[in-house]
């Protein structure tokens, strides 16, 4: 009975989610699907009280599509990104230094100024991957609907704020394209049996390892940390799956739009002043890095701000590629932040917890 009423609430919340992702597509939003699917479920279960007992996302769903991300997040790591990162070393560097004093920044402002639970002040000042961080805030915290808010203001203001800076037009172009981009991935129907083998294979693989050895958030970091392994050794190349990717986005942000629809608004509107500054300190400080390298070596500034500002891969690589930068530099910058991120978390969770007190 348990299970039956678990998949009523995936099939309701995922036909929400998904029609909400359609239209954000249809009008250019960025991330439509991720996006849509958040603020879709959330209005919807918000503002119609008899749909709410009827969303959520049960975590036996939740737990493959998390499995399965990992691996198509693995596949961004190649045996050419070896022969990239060595000659970008000081750039990748200063941007791995940059995004721990980020996080550190803002840490400080939410947890000794403004009194958060370390935890959540923690994932919600992580410079993301915003779909990474949110399906490993479900995890570690209740309140992942404010993590999720965090997270969806830096965006905001990345792609506010991003595009104004190269043009105003083109920016909007970016974003269309990065949609056109998901649709252009191969399909479950277009691959061969044996790739789809090797992609679940995988998956299965690495969260059995995990667990063999102990590792915190087994159906995450195994997966992940063994689809890096046989994609950078070129063992395996398996390709982002279309369905999977809207999958993934629908699972995540509908799961999210659930427990937001289940809080009151007045509450929600409490955490977005602390969201906003929260956001300006980040990219301040990202800002900051990209001028001291400019001065330094001569790099192109924006160049280097394109590489370093915590938006969307898809969409930031898509700027670059629109305004004539260096694509691989962008785009490894940003995989080599994510991985550095989601590989931390899961170990400096439990020890920040263990060395900090919000009040102490």
């Amino acid at each position: 009975m348990g299970v039956a009423k678990d998949c009523f609430k995936i099939v309701v919340t995922s036909a929400v989610a998904l029609t909400a992702g359609l239209i954000c597509e249809s009008v250019g939003v960025p991330a439509p699907y991720l996006m849509g699917s958040l603020f879709g479920v959330w209005v919807v279960g918000g503002s119609l009280p008899a749909v709410q007992p009827y969303l959520g996302i049960a975590r036996w769903f939740h737990v493959p599509v998390v499995m399965g991300l990992s691996v198509l997040i693995g596949t961004s790591f190649n045996p050419e990104l070896i022969v990239h990162i060595n000659g970008w070393a000081a750039t990748l560097g200063v941007m791995l230094v940059t995004t721990a004093i980020a996080t550190i920044v803002g840490m400080f402002w939410l947890v000794r100024i403004r009194h958060y639970p370390i935890t959540e002040a923690f994932l919600s000042s992580v410079p993301g991957g915003q779909a990474e961080i949110l399906m490993i805030a479900r995890e570690h915290t209740e309140k992942d609907y404010v993590v999720a808010l965090f997270h969806l203001v830096r965006v905001v203001l990345v792609f506010c704020s991003t595009p104004l800076l190269l043009a105003v037009t083109e920016g909007h172009l970016a974003v269309t394209q990065s949609n056109f981009v998901l649709h252009q991935m191969p399909t479950f129907l277009s691959l061969p049996l044996s790739v789809l083998s090797m992609f679940l294979m995988t998956a299965l693989a690495g969260y059995l390892i995990a667990r063999l050895l102990h590792m915190p958030m087994p159906h995450l970091l195994g997966p992940l940390c063994l689809s890096i392994v046989l994609h950078v050794t070129g063992a395996l190349d398996i390709p982002r799956i279309s369905e999977f990717v809207i999958l993934a986005q629908v699972a995540i942000g509908g799961a999210i739009g659930a427990r937001l629809a289940q809080v009151q608004f007045r509450e929600l509107y409490s955490y977005i002043a602390d969201a906003v500054v929260s956001a300006v300190i980040m990219l301040v400080v990202y800002a900051i890095s990209a001028l001291f390298l400019n001065a330094l070596f001569g790099l192109d500034l924006l160049k280097l701000w394109l590489a370093f500002v915590p938006g969307g891969l898809y969409e930031v690589t898509l700027l670059a590629l629109l305004f004539g930068f260096d694509v691989a530099f962008v785009a490894v910058h940003h995989a080599i932040r994510i991985m550095f991120i989601i590989l931390s978390l899961p170990v400096l969770i439990p020890t920040l917890k263990r060395l900090i007190r919000p009040n102490g």
